[in-house]
């Protein structure tokens, strides 16, 4: 049983957090990015050019909190019954018996989601959304917990199927993960070519830190961190000014405000406190919306990230001072 004190607790996710940065050189930020989704019970779209170590982070993730994991390629051909299972006939019992598929996990990475075409991305999200799919008319429970880690690929656009605004949104945050710095880089190419054949990472140095059951138990704990009306005011006032701010044609919806919401709870959690700060709010702001709103044109001319227009409108709202 894991002691749900705050300190504690706080104390137990930063161990995943050193494990995971075991294997995963650098890439901090990614890594307390993701690991906020999981304590707040959402899923999470990874988005780098292909190299970074997305595939190896989900991995290592799946280690250091002992849980299943299950990896999907997408593929142009992916049929919805490759994600969620199908029935198949049983010559020796005379019937159909129901082969479930690989959603039927904890951590699945669903890599490369961007190639598959819309109606597979669908089943993969329904079933996010629902914890549930159905087969054959039967629906079946997916097992908790279900985290899903999805890529997909910035720079390639030919033979992709992007994925509709309104499935982004089921993506609690979108993680951009980028080049390491000179320094890491170099401790990454010496740990890989340390003894070893191929440029695989050796997961050995990925300890385990709690299971499946303790980290069902961290998600009720983030649940009941205590969320002041005056913070609470405070993002749903950041997610609706970017519906008013003119570099942006779309803002984001409501999802965008429960989201940061959602993350700041998680944020304090694995910073040891009980309470939300608009601090955890900032902080979590970028990965939390940056999916939900979609730039005008004149911006995408002009080439204005997203982050860079979103830091601005962060500027224009005034934070809580008690």
């Amino acid at each position: 049983m894991l002691d749900t004190t705050t300190d504690h607790v706080g104390d137990t996710l930063n161990r995943i957090s050193s494990s995971v940065g075991n294997a995963m050189i650098g890439q901090r930020q990614a890594i307390d990015e993701v690991l906020v989704t999981i304590i707040a019970g959402g899923h999470a779209l990874l988005e780098g050019v292909p190299g970074l170590g997305k595939t190896l982070l989900a991995r290592a993730f799946s280690k250091a909190l002992s849980i299943q994991f299950g990896r999907i390629q997408f593929t142009p051909d992916l049929m919805p019954s490759d994600v969620t299972g199908h029935a198949m006939f049983d010559s020796h019992s005379g019937s159909f018996k129901i082969r479930k598929g690989p959603i039927f996990t904890n951590l699945l990475l669903a890599d490369e989601i961007n190639r598959a075409p819309a109606k597979t991305q669908a089943s993969l999200l329904e079933a996010m959304q629902e914890r549930q799919v159905t087969i054959e008319g039967k629906s079946f429970e997916l097992p908790p917990p279900l985290i899903v880690l999805a890529t997909q690929n910035p720079i390639e656009s030919e033979g992709t199927y992007p994925l509709p605004e309104a499935q982004l949104d089921r993506f609690l945050f979108k993680v951009q993960i980028d080049y390491p710095s000179e320094d890491e880089e170099s401790l990454l190419t010496r740990k890989v070519l340390d003894n070893s054949v191929g440029n695989e990472f050796n997961l050995s140095t990925v300890t385990e830190v709690i299971g499946g059951t303790e980290l069902l138990q961290v998600q009720q704990a983030a649940a009941a961190i205590r969320i002041d009306e005056q913070v609470h005011r405070y993002a749903v006032q950041i997610a609706g000014a970017t519906r008013s701010w003119p570099g942006f044609s779309i803002g984001s919806g409501p999802r965008g405000s429960i989201a940061m919401l959602r993350a700041a709870r998680a944020k304090a959690l694995l910073d040891g406190r009980d309470f939300v700060m608009p601090d955890d709010i900032k902080g979590i702001m970028l990965p939390a919306l940056r999916h939900r709103v979609i730039l005008s044109p004149e911006m995408e001319i002009e080439s204005v990230s997203t982050d860079e227009l979103l830091m601005e409108v962060l500027k224009t709202v005034e934070a809580p001072r008690t």
